[in-house]
This record gives structure tokens, sequence and C-alpha cells, in this order.
């Protein structure tokens, strides 16, 4: 069950980790389900050849299950990612991209969740990844 929505996690990363808004991620939705992010993928975001670095991608994804995870926990901000697995896929292309993430296991102590890093529109995904987020004791 929800207990932080879009507004109250935006307040709290204001307040607590104002470095995030630096990706420039727009949370499209979120429910029990899971979080629908877009990008518009700018300069910052690039490598050489004109793609998204990998750390850009890695940086979305991380973002993207901290989100979940402290929808249903609240707002500890101190939750920390333990596990990155990122396996990519495609030259992702410059333009939008988009991030679906879910909460695949919430315990006690440790959070699982995936995310697909892919475009608008289009049915190949760019990136998928897998990610462990440890909560803090007494949360």
């Amino acid at each position: 069950m929800t207990v932080m929505d879009i507004a109250e996690f935006e307040s709290m990363m204001a307040a607590e980790f104002p470095q995030a808004a630096r990706l420039g991620a727009e949370i499209e939705h979120l429910d029990d389900a899971g979080i629908h992010l877009r990008l518009t993928v700018a300069e910052r975001h690039l490598r050489p050849g004109g793609t998204v670095s990998g750390p850009g991608m890695m940086e979305l994804c991380d973002f993207a299950v901290y989100l979940p995870v402290l929808s249903r926990v609240g707002p500890v901000a101190l939750a920390v990612t333990t596990n990155l697995n990122i396996n990519f896929m495609r030259k992702p292309e410059t333009g939008e991209i988009i991030a679906d993430a879910r909460l695949m296991k919430l315990g006690k102590h440790l959070a699982v969740g995936e995310v697909t890093i892919g475009s608008p529109g289009e049915a190949e995904a760019y990136a998928h990844t897998t990610l462990t987020y440890a909560i803090p004791p007494g949360m």
C-alpha cells in the first residue's frame, strides 16, 4: 500500500536530496504496481558517439526504484542501493527515454525492483536493470 504520493516524494527530495533534480526525470505515473518516468535526454546525459551514457541510464534506474521503495516505506532518505545489475541491449537514441519500474519484493530490510528503459512507442528495450535497496532498521 502506498504511503507517499508523487508530491510528497518531490517535497522530500527537495529537502533531503536536492542533487537528484539534476537528472531531470519527470514522474508520470506512480501506483502500487510501479512507476513510469520520462527523461528528455540533454547534453549532460550523452557520451561520445551521441548516445545516452551507461552511467546516465544507471542513475535513471536507481531513481526509478527509489521512489516505489519510499512510496511504500515512507520518507526514509537513508534507504540505499546495495546492488545494481544492468544489461545494455541496444544503443539508445537521443530525444526521450522512458523507465518503467516495479518492486518485485519488499521485505523488512531489503527491497528488490526491476526497471526497463526504452523509448516512447518502441517495443524493444534499451536496457534492463535489477536493483536491491537496503531499508534502514526501524522502518
